[in-house]
């Protein structure tokens, strides 16, 4: 008997023993050290979307042009004499800037003046003659026919003494030709031609090019897709005209430094370039230093107008979906997040102009995204993104 309690208590011990393992290695198995207890929701950083009135420009590359160009030519054929201008120098409207031989055209002169002489003595001669026989004829002393005669010659030669005149200012003409002068004001490039050398009437190659610098033209080129979503945004009145309608222009130089003075728009192109798809804009610049040049390349900023109730969010709470939509996570009602299609225009600086998706006052995530879930409810902190840092900086396109 004794020997069987002694089993049964031997029993009980191995079963209790067994008990405080088998809670031991359950206890160890529920705190698995780095397995952390459930959290709370996730926290996340908003920015609360605002509106402000922001200027629209558009960033295109263009070129100098000259405001009048004149390539000088010769009128009439001859050997230079004499150049009368320095090379790059500024020249004025009529002054002479090379001397063409004028000895035969003196001459051609000369022999003109004669023939007109000739002329006016030979009509001296054929009045005095049918004054004669227009009075003889009244009183019937002279056929009918002689007095036909002698007007007849009478208007020839009134005829030859105009031809004579007319040769003889040809004659002047071509003279004055022998002066070949600036047809413009401007700048004059180099001469392509020394003294002695033999020039011709009409010739292809001019002999210098005079360029009025001051104004210049800058011509730009817009796509015209970009000029009908200017329109369509001018029509929609989501975009309003600057400046009474007048359209400002300033230029950033080849070297990236900016112009000193601002230009206006002139006119537009009204056709598309089927090559290109763009159209030509024509801006003008006072260029009183003579710093533009043309061809010069430089990049001309337009503005087009101002967005009166314009958004800009950062970049980092703009993401695109796999069919790449912009998309937008938000903190709505019950801090629960919601996505947002978003209608993204164009980048400035670090932030994105939105047209559509978002309103004034929405809560959008801009920093904790990847742990943000549609529908899931998140601890909010406003993160101050400072918009109106934005307004000071135009918005620009690059083409």
């Amino acid at each position: 008997m004794h020997i069987a309690n002694t089993h049964k208590l031997l029993a009980m011990a191995v079963l209790l023993t067994a008990g405080l393992l088998l809670g031991s290695g359950c206890e160890k198995k529920n705190n698995t050290p780095g397995q952390k207890p459930p959290a709370g929701p996730p926290s996340v950083g908003v920015t609360v979307v605002d509106t402000q009135r922001l200027p629209m420009t558009m960033k295109l590359s263009g070129r100098i042009a000259a405001n009048l160009v004149a390539e000088v030519r010769p009128q009439v054929s001859g050997i230079i004499k004499e150049r009368l201008f320095t090379e790059g120098s500024d020249v004025k409207a009529g002054q002479v800037l090379y001397q063409i031989d004028p000895a035969t055209y003196q001459a051609a002169g000369a022999g003109a003046k004669a023939a007109l002489a000739r002329a006016e003595a030979h009509l001296i001669s054929a009045q005095l003659k049918e004054k004669r026989l227009k009075d003889l004829r009244g009183a019937e002393a002279v056929s009918r026919q002689d007095y036909d005669d002698a007007f007849a010659v009478l208007k020839q030669a009134e005829a030859d003494v105009e031809a004579a005149k007319a040769a003889l200012q040809s004659t002047e003409i071509n003279l004055a030709y022998t002066r070949i002068s600036a047809p413009i004001t401007g700048r004059i490039g180099r001469s392509s031609v020394t003294t002695g050398a033999l020039v011709t009437a009409g010739q292809q190659a001019p002999l210098a090019t005079i360029q009025q610098l001051d104004p210049v033209f800058v011509d730009v080129s817009q796509p015209s897709v970009d000029m009908l979503n200017l329109k369509r945004a001018l029509a929609a009145g989501e975009l309003q005209l600057s400046n009474a309608g007048e359209a400002k222009v300033s230029l950033i130089l080849e070297d990236g430094t900016p112009y000193p003075i601002s230009g206006v728009l002139k006119f537009s192109e009204m056709s598309v370039d089927q090559g290109t798809g763009s159209v030509t804009l024509r801006t003008v610049f006072a260029n009183p230093e003579q710093l533009l040049l043309p061809g010069m390349f430089v990049h001309a900023i337009l503005e087009t107008g101002v967005k009166e109730q314009a958004i800009l969010v950062p970049q980092q709470g703009v993401s695109h979906d796999p069919a790449g939509r912009a998309v937008g996570m938000v903190v709505g009602e019950g801090d629960k997040v919601e996505t947002r299609i978003l209608r993204v225009d164009r980048a400035i600086g670090d932030k994105w102009l939105v047209s559509e998706g978002l309103k004034k006052g929405d809560r959008l995530i801009v920093e904790g995204v990847q742990k943000a879930r549609p529908g899931q409810a998140v601890k909010v902190t406003v993160i101050d993104s400072a918009p109106a840092a934005a307004a000071s900086q135009p918005t620009t396109v690059k083409n």
